[in-house]
């Protein structure tokens, strides 16, 4: 249920805010003392005096809401709208009745604010890669304005605006996972694959040769399907809970029409967040993606 009081009510908002980051108590942001105090208010927020370094603070200093002339309530129905829906920055600067600049350096910081995905995998692992359309949006240009797609056959690359994304499934925590990489290459699979409970790990791939040199270590056991021969699956041998994920990848990006690559981490870390605020009801998806910036 769209959580419509927290959209429609700055205080609503502001004390869903203060719920959500003080959850474990009251901390100044600076000298991250506990001792503090209640200290008068800053419009709707709730104001504190920190006994410790004798500075005062409200509940949004320090986080990506602080110093922002737009109410706290817009910010919280912009990420609910663009993590819950996928909406596009035109349409959220159409809803929330500001500058495409605003609406654009604000999502912006906060993707910035999510952390990396931390792989802890347990195994068996799929592993994919799949290629998106990520050039030189937003940035000025010393060469012609790239096309859409790919203009040759084969494979694409970082150098040619077609940058490669990493699907990881790990079967034994269910965990999804999706990292972009400048190349698709044994090194980069190996650094993908490093983070792992076991010493030997079972990795199911297709027949993609940056692979092949898994099978020469003993701390991985290779399994492959090779889609070039018509083989999409043996058994538990496949790779279509990957393939399935980055479809899902590439409708996330869709709707912003070819984003930078310099960007490229951010928009899918969001993704990445928006997968496990997926089944939660609103308030408690609105306060997993609050909790997420902090």
């Amino acid at each position: 249920m769209i959580p419509l009081d927290v959209f429609g009510s700055e205080s609503v908002a502001a004390d869903l805010l203060q719920q959500v980051r003080w959850r474990d108590g009251v901390t100044c942001p600076r000298c991250r003392s506990d001792r503090t105090v209640r200290n008068g208010s800053y419009r709707e927020f709730q104001r504190y005096l920190c006994k410790n370094c004798d500075r005062t603070f409200n509940d949004k200093t320090g986080t990506i809401f602080a110093h922002s002339k737009i109410a706290l309530r817009r910010w919280l129905f912009s990420i609910y709208a663009f993590l819950r829906f996928n909406t596009s920055l035109r349409q959220l600067q159409c809803e929330i009745e500001v500058t495409h600049k605003t609406i654009h350096r604000r999502i912006e910081r906060f993707t910035r604010a999510l952390d990396a995905p931390s792989l802890d995998l347990v195994g068996p692992v799929e592993i994919d890669e799949v290629y998106v359309s990520a050039g030189k949006k937003g940035r000025e240009r010393d060469q012609p304005s790239r096309s859409r797609g790919l203009s040759t056959r084969g494979r694409g690359s970082y150098d040619g605006d077609k940058p490669p994304v990493f699907i990881l499934a790990d079967r034994g925590t269910e965990q999804r996972y999706v990292i972009p990489a400048k190349a698709a290459d044994e090194s980069t699979i190996r650094l993908l694959l490093a983070d792992r409970q076991e010493e030997s790990l079972t990795v199911y791939t297709d027949g993609f040769r940056a692979y092949e040199p898994l099978e020469e270590d003993d701390t991985f056991t290779r399994e492959y399907v090779v889609h070039g021969d018509g083989e999409y699956a043996d058994e538990e041998v496949h790779v279509n809970t990957c393939e399935s994920h980055a479809s899902l990848t590439r409708r996330w990006l869709s709707p912003h029409r070819g984003i930078s690559k310099d960007k490229l981490t951010q928009y899918l870390r969001a993704f990445q967040l928006r997968r496990e605020l997926y089944r939660k009801p609103g308030r408690d998806a609105l306060k997993h993606a609050i909790r997420a910036t902090l």
